[in-house]
C-alpha cells in the first residue's frame, strides 16, 4: 500500500481531492517504479487539485507534475534498484499518475538521474518551475540578448518561474526588472536580483500597437494583456519567452512589434520537451543556482498541507516555490 493525494471527478464544480491508501496494484503502466521522496506543487497542479482548470485529462488522477526518489523496481536496463532519479512533464500528473504520492510508476524514457551538483530535495526545490525558467534564459541567449543591449523585464517575477529566472538572470550579469501584483515583496524580489521592480497594474491597460522601446527581452509567465504590452515595448531585435497563461489564454496584440521592431515571441514548452534539451537545461541549472537563494525561496510542506496550499497558490498568496517531502 502507498499514500497518495487522489483527485476523483464529481458532478459537482472541480474535482474531490483526498489522502488515500492505495494498492501498488494500482499504479499505471511503467517499466520503473520509483519511491518518491520530494515533489513539488506547481500552478498546473493546484489548477487540478481545486479543477479551476482543465488539466486533468484521465481520471481518477494523482496529481504531480514533478518528483524525485529512488528507484524500487525496474524491468529497463536504463535504470537500476536504489538509482536516484527524478521526473517532470510529459503529461504527470494529467493524464498518468503523478508525484504527489509515495510510489510512481513510469515509463524509463521519462526519467532522469540526478544532475551531479543537486540534491533531490533542491530538484524539487527548482521543478518544472525552475526547468522552465532555464529553459526561458536559454532561449533569450540563442536568440541573441546580451547584458549590455538592455534590461530584461520578467513578469510573474513572485512566482516559482518567475522568481528562478530573476535569480537566473542576475546571477549571468543582466539588468532585471521585475514586474509583480505583491509590491510589498520589492525586498524579496531585490535579494533575487532584482533591479528594479514594477507594478504589474502598468501593463494590465490594454496598449498601443507600439509603446516607448524599453526591454531587450522578457520571460513572461502571465500571458493575455500582460505579455501584449510587453510585446509593444520591446526594443528592436529583442526577445520575449512566453510559458504561462496566469492572466488569461488570450493575446490581445498587433502584428506591429514582430514587422515594424523584429521583435521576436518564443513559446517555451516545459511538458513534452526532449530529453537532450531537459538534461542540458538541468546541468546549466546545478551550475548557476545560488543554493542559499534557492533554500530561501523554497517552503517544505507535507502532503497533508497540499490542500490549502494549492488555493492559496492560485489565489497569489505564495511566493517562490512550494516542495512537498513525502513522508
Amino acid at each position: 500500500m502507498f499514500e497518495a493525494l487522489y483527485l476523483e471527478k464529481t458532478d459537482r464544480n472541480g474535482p474531490t481531492a483526498t489522502l488515500r491508501h492505495l494498492p501498488e496494484s494500482a499504479l499505471p503502466e511503467g517499466d520503473v517504479t520509483v519511491r518518491v521522496h520530494w515533489s513539488g506543487l506547481n500552478y498546473k497542479d493546484a489548477l487540478a487539485i481545486t479543477g479551476r482548470g482543465p488539466v486533468v485529462r484521465a481520471w481518477p488522477m494523482v496529481p504531480g507534475i514533478d518528483f524525485a526518489g529512488v528507484v524500487e523496481q525496474s524491468t529497463s536496463p536504463a535504470f537500476s534498484a536504489g538509482q536516484e532519479v527524478m521526473l517532470n512533464g510529459w503529461g504527470v500528473g494529467e493524464k498518468h499518475w503523478g508525484g504527489l504520492a509515495q510510489k510512481a510508476r513510469v515509463p524509463h524514457d521519462w526519467l532522469l538521474s540526478l544532475p551531479t551538483g543537486l540534491s533531490a530535495q533542491q530538484v524539487m526545490a527548482l521543478g518544472t518551475a525552475g526547468f522552465t525558467a532555464m529553459l526561458c534564459v536559454q532561449a533569450l541567449v540563442r536568440e541573441g540578448v546580451e547584458p549590455h543591449d538592455g534590461p530584461v523585464l520578467v513578469t510573474g517575477a513572485t512566482g516559482g518561474v518567475g522568481s528562478v529566472a530573476v535569480m537566473l538572470l542576475a546571477k549571468m550579469g543582466y539588468e532585471v526588472v521585475a514586474v509583480t501584483g505583491r509590491l510589498e515583496e520589492q525586498p524579496y524580489l531585490r535579494k533575487l536580483g532584482a533591479a528594479d521592480v514594477l507594478a504589474r497594474s502598468h501593463f494590465e491597460m490594454p496598449s498601443r500597437p507600439l509603446e516607448n522601446a524599453r526591454w531587450a527581452g522578457a520571460v513572461d509567465v502571465v500571458g493575455g494583456q500582460v505579455l501584449a504590452s510587453v510585446c509593444a515595448a520591446i526594443k528592436p531585435r529583442g526577445v520575449v519567452t512566453a510559458c504561462g497563461l496566469a492572466g488569461g489564454m488570450d493575446f490581445p496584440a498587433t502584428v506591429a512589434p514582430f514587422i515594424l521592431r523584429g521583435v521576436t515571441l518564443v513559446g517555451i514548452d516545459s511538458v513534452m520537451c526532449p530529453q537532450n534539451v531537459r538534461q542540458q537545461a538541468w546541468a546549466r541549472l546545478a551550475t548557476l543556482v545560488d543554493k542559499d537563494l534557492l533554500e530561501g525561496m523554497t517552503r517544505i510542506l507535507p502532503l497533508s498541507g497540499v490542500l490549502n496550499a494549492a488555493t492559496d497558490l492560485l489565489d497569489g498568496k505564495i511566493k517562490g516555490r512550494l516542495v512537498v517531502e513525502i513522508p
